[in-house]
């Protein structure tokens, strides 16, 4: 063999083992990526559901101990019979924070578990969620399909409707802020758009204000869904999020 192609024989070998090193690097950072991110969504699942079991149990300790608790003192209350004006004054003043005290326990226990969530679905527990908002500027629509999911997907579903609602109010100075759900197979769609002061995404994310987006990412990821959003300073704010209904 010419000593000429003996060098472009080395060479074309010398070029195959390289990149067949570099392939086999290539391939060992994509399993190692994908690794990371299985733990990493592995992890936050375990989270959200250790955090959603603890919601339960207080929820369920609330509703089983201190409701009927509540309730008798407020009946205890209500039959005493007053025997001057001033024992008149302080009866009432008593049954006005009884009642405070329980509307803010029906308030808590909801935040934690929506007893219409477990029953009727997130339509229904979204509805009573906007019943339930303080008087506030904001006007609210919400639009739904009658959609049934899983029990574990419909919590998540619920808790990225409620932060969304939640940044609204709290952040975007809105007036208005619409929420619609919809049946697209293979997927539910979920978006909403506000008409508040909007805002820069990546600046929002890196600092603490940004916990109430990481926690709809959070719940993003552990659906399995896609998610956009499109803001910009006062240009208000839209979610698109698409949600498989098959896994």
């Amino acid at each position: 063999m010419p000593e000429i192609e003996k060098i472009i024989w080395i060479a074309i070998l010398a070029v195959v083992g390289l990149s067949a090193i570099i392939i086999y690097f290539v391939a060992s950072l994509i399993g190692q990526h994908r690794r990371i991110t299985q733990w990493q969504q592995q992890r936050i699942k375990a989270e959200v559901e250790t955090l959603e079991l603890e919601r339960k149990r207080i929820a369920t300790n609330l509703h089983d101990e201190i409701g009927p608790m509540l309730s008798a003192i407020k009946l205890q209350i209500n039959h005493v019979e007053p025997t001057d004006e001033t024992d008149k004054i302080i009866l009432q003043k008593s049954s006005r924070q009884i009642n405070e005290v329980i509307q803010h326990f029906r308030d808590v226990s909801f935040n934690l578990l929506p007893n219409t969530l477990v029953r009727s679905g997130i339509a229904a527990a979204t509805d009573e969620l906007i019943n339930r908002l303080p008087d506030t500027q904001l006007m609210i629509e919400f639009v739904s399909e009658n959609i049934v999911l899983k029990k574990e997907d419909e919590i998540n579903v619920f808790r990225i409707i409620q932060e969304i609602i939640h940044n609204t109010i709290k952040h975007a100075r809105a007036t208005r802020l619409t929420i619609e759900i919809k049946l697209k197979p293979p997927v539910m769609v979920l978006q909403s758009a506000d008409d508040g002061i909007g805002f820069t995404y990546t600046d929002k994310m890196k600092h603490a204000n940004g916990i109430g987006l990481l926690s709809i990412q959070s719940r993003v990821e552990i659906l399995n869904a896609t998610m956009q959003v499109t803001t910009a300073v006062g240009m208000g704010t839209k979610y698109l999020i698409e949600i498989p209904t098959t896994n």
